[in-house]
This record gives C-alpha cells, structure tokens and sequence, in this order.
C-alpha cells in the first residue's frame, strides 16, 4: 500500500495531509507552533491521535521519539559519522539504508521491507512515497518517516 506525503513549503508549523493510493486524505500530521523541541502529532481523519513524535531536547546528536497509544515504540538518532549521513532505529529491530539526501532509502527488518521512501521531484514543497508493504505496519512506519525526516532537517540546520 502506498502513503503519499505533500508538505506545505510556507508554513510556520507543521501541518501537512497523507494521502493514500487513490488521492484521498488519510492522516493530517500537526506541529506545536509553541513547544520545547519539535513535536508533531498524527491524526486520523476522525480527529484520533494515532501517534505522536517527540524530540528528546539537549541531545548531543538530533534524536526523537515515536509514541503510539501513549507509549513510546521507537527512538530514531542520527549517528555520529564523517561522510554519509546513517541512522538507527531502536526499539522495533527495524534497519535504515539508502540515500537519505535524494531521499531514496528503505526500513528493513530481517531483509525484509518494511517501507521505501522516494522523493517525487519536479514538485512545489517536499512530496514522497512511502510504499508500505503490510498495512499492519502503516501507523508506526509512517512515524518512523517522519521522525527520520525531522532529524535530517535538525542534522541540517545544525551542520551535523
């Protein structure tokens, strides 16, 4: 199953719809505008939280949270390197490779595909592809993209 994320290039917060296959919204994922380190939360379109992601603040390297039903399932850090950015995901046995500034990297478990992200290009603001391979895993890899995407953009800002 595919998940297409658009996110809106002037904002002041985060709010952006996730689409699905056929163009239809999904989730609406929202910002706090006024919060200590980023947090962003991701409703269904009943207005049910299905997750919440939080940055741990005075971390050496950009690290965050992924919390659903009030638990916390994942924590994903940047990790120190020189030349390639890497990260890790722990807490769900999942592996992050690829390209991660063409925006071109898959969530594996056990060689196993959990979620492929691609940048669509040629596009007004960010648009990716998440192509999800079991709809039991949509809710929590769906979080996980989103949380790596906010250490790359916390990486960048900071010149990590």
């Amino acid at each position: 199953m595919k998940l297409y994320i658009k996110q809106k290039i002037f904002s002041w917060v985060d709010r952006f719809t996730v689409k699905d296959e056929n163009g239809l919204d999904k989730y609406y994922v929202e910002g706090e505008l006024f919060s200590f380190g980023k947090k962003l939360h991701v409703f269904d379109m009943g207005s049910v939280e299905r997750a919440f992601i939080q940055q741990k603040v005075f971390s050496f390297m950009p690290r965050y949270f992924v919390f659903i039903d009030g638990r916390q399932i994942a924590e994903i850090v940047k990790e120190l390197t020189f030349l390639r950015p890497k990260y890790s995901i722990e807490g769900l046995g999942w592996e992050i490779s690829g390209d991660f500034w063409a925006h071109d990297y898959g969530v594996l478990q056990n060689n196993r595909a959990i979620v492929t992200i691609h940048k669509a290009w040629m596009t007004w603001g960010d648009c990716y592809e998440l192509d999800i391979a079991d709809k039991d895993d949509e809710i929590v890899a769906l979080s996980v993209v989103l949380a790596i995407d906010c250490v790359m953009a916390a990486a960048s800002n900071s010149g990590n």
